[in-house]
């Protein structure tokens, strides 16, 4: 019986022997995924700044066509914050876009339009433009706050000075204009409307909240 157990011993003796021979042997475990530092948890300190070029780069939008002609606000202004859809129709969110800019700034049409209104609402200047070729109904852009320059009903071109930024009334940190986009009651994507030239024209970033 004395045999029997030295020999169940030595049996577990030498499976553990080899057990760990086995694991000292194996090659390590490769550091990145076998397509390279673009795979997954091999991404590098470019990706994030590719990721953050792009991120106020709209996904093409088939509902929406590319008549813009101009930023609302200066060359290439910075998105403060981008357009967020609300998962409902009465849910959070951000309908429209918020672009940096300083008091008294003029504020322009991105498209050709029909001013459709020109006035104040809950104390905000706003002007919306009724933008031409875009359907039926029609695609509506809304700036404010804005102090207008124009009257409802008039025709304005692509750039044309519709107002000024207002120094009071944004909901922003800084001086913005907030820039909208409605077809009827659903919102869009403002920047949807702009072509590629002008949205890669030079560097822009979405900066934190708060």
């Amino acid at each position: 019986m004395r045999a029997n157990r030295c020999v169940r011993v030595i049996t577990r003796l030498a499976l553990l022997l080899v057990l760990t021979a086995a694991v000292l042997l194996a090659p390590p475990p490769p550091l990145f995924a076998a397509d390279g530092a673009d795979g997954a948890g091999g991404a590098d300190a470019s990706d994030a700044s590719d990721a953050a070029d792009a991120a106020d780069v709209p996904v093409p939008d088939g509902s929406v066509p590319t008549v813009g002609r101009a930023w609302p606000v200066g060359s290439r202004p910075v998105v403060l914050r981008g357009w967020e859809p609300p998962a409902t129709v009465y849910g959070p969110g951000h309908r429209g876009v918020d672009l940096a800019a300083a008091a008294r700034a003029p504020v322009r049409a991105v498209a050709a339009g029909t001013v459709s209104f020109a006035g104040r609402v809950a104390g905000k200047g706003v002007v919306s433009v009724e933008l031409t070729g875009t359907g039926t109904p029609a695609l509506r852009t809304t700036y404010e706050p804005v102090t207008p320059s124009v009257e409802e009903g008039e025709a304005v071109e692509a750039g044309q000075v519709v107002g000024t930024v207002d120094a009071k009334g944004s909901h922003c940190a800084a001086t913005c204009v907030h820039w909208g986009l409605r077809r009827a009651g659903a919102y869009l994507n403002p920047l949807s409307l702009l072509p590629p030239w002008l949205l890669s024209r030079g560097p822009s970033r979405l900066l934190p909240l708060g």
